[in-house]
């Protein structure tokens, strides 16, 4: 017999329940007796406004917990984007809680920083009438770690709101802590208003909630209540992999496959925009140079578990902890990272690390490395990773389609490879099973309305979700013209997709394609290049209600996009930066500049 919690983790009835899992289940009974009166219980006096700020989804998820898990107590509850809520709505709100993940290095997500850009002003009105309580989502291999949410907690209390509960910063395994949070700030809302509900009850207590607190709130449908919501991080569903295909030339300086995965029994679904999470595991090679190094047969145990396994399935040995980092230092002080560590200055150190992976760092330290015992608990949990889909579930039903570049990469002495692109292109053979759970991301789809025109923008890989809206909105049979800005380093070895494109663009569906394929030239071009080109006929498709959206890199491409962006509407409109900035933090409020990037 298993039960079934929110997150949709399997847990068997007689194994001890962590804190988080006994609070849920206290929630759970209470909720159905509390479902029983909700037919006599009052109209709630108390409503709680959950603001999310997210990047992926995750931190809308929790906003939905969170609406449910009030209501189950007999409160109020909405949710709203950040970037939704003015300051003087904030001013006239009671409680507040904020969920928020963080984006980049310390930046917050695509939709609060114009939230966050209005209440840094010296104009925001007091909120000394507002309780609040902030929940960080965030990623402690970063340096600023969870700071949007520490940015918005400190600026809360400077503009004289009243912090009900102590801020959490959740790392990538989020889900106790913030369940454990959620219960605690909940339960001191309604023992502060008296509310009459499920004492302790949770998010659980949502047959039905979740539904209701998105029609309330209109942050999109809530992932949980999709079909096949049950497969996640800690229980994926072992989807078959049907098919494996090379899609660059072989004599790319890039390895870029499409992939096709059988969905089974498995009631997942999904949205063109969303993205799939794979469960990978470490190159066996990589394994056992690593135990070979640290003199380890592989047969010890860790946390009942042989080393070997747990350091193949279960440990992040390809990207260091900053506590591995940290503690190598302290104990190899003359090595070389201790020397770049020595200078301060972090750009320095981000070059020396990259592309090194655990085994690279202990060879380093040389003998003062740590050794087996010492260096597991400096592993960090082996994480899933996201991609982006690349078809539509009205074209392509019951596969999930994704398009990824094998990452490779060394010199003579040593290769290296991506963890789950060369777990896919190398080690699953067609036929095999992988695990893999759905991310949805309700803030970058193709638009609601089939006339409106999509300008797409997404060089290499990043033309995956736009090759999934196509296809949506052929099979809508959408009259809405859509522009593809597409390119990478030659046409001949990386153009991928080029003949089903064409035949998109013969279709009809696809009403222009502007090319960049840098190295083609003696002077790079980029889809940047190309949207200054067609600056008039770019603004004219805004100007005529299109959606502009971009996938891809976060690091360069996203941000010169922008950039020519703001250039484009400020050499057509002629009223300078400060409009051009005005007019594309519209384009942001009407969630017509969206943007998926990594």
């Amino acid at each position: 017999m298993t039960l079934l919690p929110p997150t949709g983790s399997l847990i068997p009835v007689d194994a001890p329940f962590s804190a988080a899992q006994e609070s849920w289940l206290a929630g759970f009974i209470a909720g159905i007796a509390a479902a029983g009166k909700k037919s006599q219980a009052p109209a709630p006096t108390t409503t709680v406004d959950v603001l999310f700020g997210t990047q992926t989804g995750n931190a809308e998820f929790l906003a939905d917990q969170l609406v449910a898990g009030a209501r189950a107590r007999g409160l109020g509850g909405r949710t709203t984007a950040l970037d939704d809520v003015s300051p003087e709505q904030l001013a006239g709100m009671s409680h507040v809680l904020v969920v928020t993940s963080t984006y980049g290095e310390g930046e917050m997500p695509d939709n609060a920083g114009l939230f966050w850009d209005a209440i840094q002003s010296d104009a925001t009105p007091r909120l000394e009438g507002l309780q609040f309580a902030v929940l960080g989502l965030g990623d402690s291999g970063y340096d600023e770690f969870c700071q949007a949410g520490k940015l918005l907690d400190t600026r809360f209390e400077q503009l004289g709101a009243t912090r009900i509960h102590d801020r959490v910063d959740c790392d990538v395994d989020f889900e106790d802590p913030a369940a454990l949070w959620t219960a605690g700030v909940l339960d001191r809302i309604q023992a502060q208003t008296g509310a009459d509900g499920a004492p302790g009850a949770t998010a659980a207590t949502w047959a039905g909630a979740t539904s209701d607190a998105t029609a309330a709130g209109g942050a999109g449908a809530s992932r949980a209540s999709r079909p096949g919501s049950q497969w996640n991080k800690r229980n994926p569903y072992r989807a078959r992999l049907v098919e494996n295909r090379l899609l660059s030339d072989p004599r790319s300086a890039k390895e870029i496959r499409h992939y096709e995965f059988d969905l089974g029994d498995s009631g997942i679904t999904y949205a063109a925009g969303d993205a799939l999470a794979v469960v990978p595991r470490n190159d066996d090679a990589l394994v056992s140079e690593l135990l070979d190094h640290l003199g380890a047969t592989g047969d010890e145990r860790f946390d009942g578990r042989a080393v070997v396994d747990v350091l193949r399935d279960d440990r992040e040995i390809r990207t260091p902890s900053k506590d591995l980092v940290a503690d190598l230092v302290q104990r190899a002080p003359a090595s070389e990272l201790a020397a770049v560590v020595a200078h301060g200055d972090k750009r320095e150190l981000d070059r020396w690390l990259w592309g090194r992976d655990v085994l690279d760092l202990l060879r380093d330290a040389g003998p003062a490395a740590p050794g087996l015992d010492e260096l597991l608990p400096f592993l960090r949990p082996l994480q899933a990773r996201q991609y982006s889909i690349s078809s539509s579930p009205l074209a392509h039903p019951g596969r999930i389609h994704l398009t990824i570049a094998s990452v490779r990469y060394g010199d003579v002495n040593r290769r290296h490879s991506g963890v789950a692109s060369t777990h896919l292109a190398d080690r699953v053979a067609v036929g095999d099973e992988v695990g893999v759970y759905l991310q949805p991301n309700a803030a970058f789809s193709v638009p609601a309305d089939d006339a409106a025109p999509l300008i797409m923008v997404g060089p290499g890989t990043g033309i995956a979700p736009f090759r999934g809206f196509l296809h949506e909105r052929a099979a809508r049979s959408a009259t809405g013209r859509n522009w593809l800005f597409f390119g990478d380093q030659h046409r001949d070895t990386d153009f991928v997709y080029r003949d089903e494109l064409s035949a998109l663009q013969e279709q009809g569906v696809l009403t222009r394609m502007d090319l960049a394929f840098s190295r083609d030239q003696a002077e790079k071009v980029y889809v940047q290049t190309r949207m200054r080109e067609q600056s008039r006929e770019l603004y004219a498709w805004l100007e005529d209600g299109a959606t502009f959206t971009v996938c891809g890199d976060a690091s360069r491409m996203a941000k010169d996009v922008e950039t020519a962006l703001l250039q484009v509407i400020a050499t057509e409109r002629g009223k300078g930066d400060d409009d051009a900035a005005e007019y594309l933090a519209d384009l942001r409020r009407a969630k017509r500049y969206v943007r998926d990037v990594y």
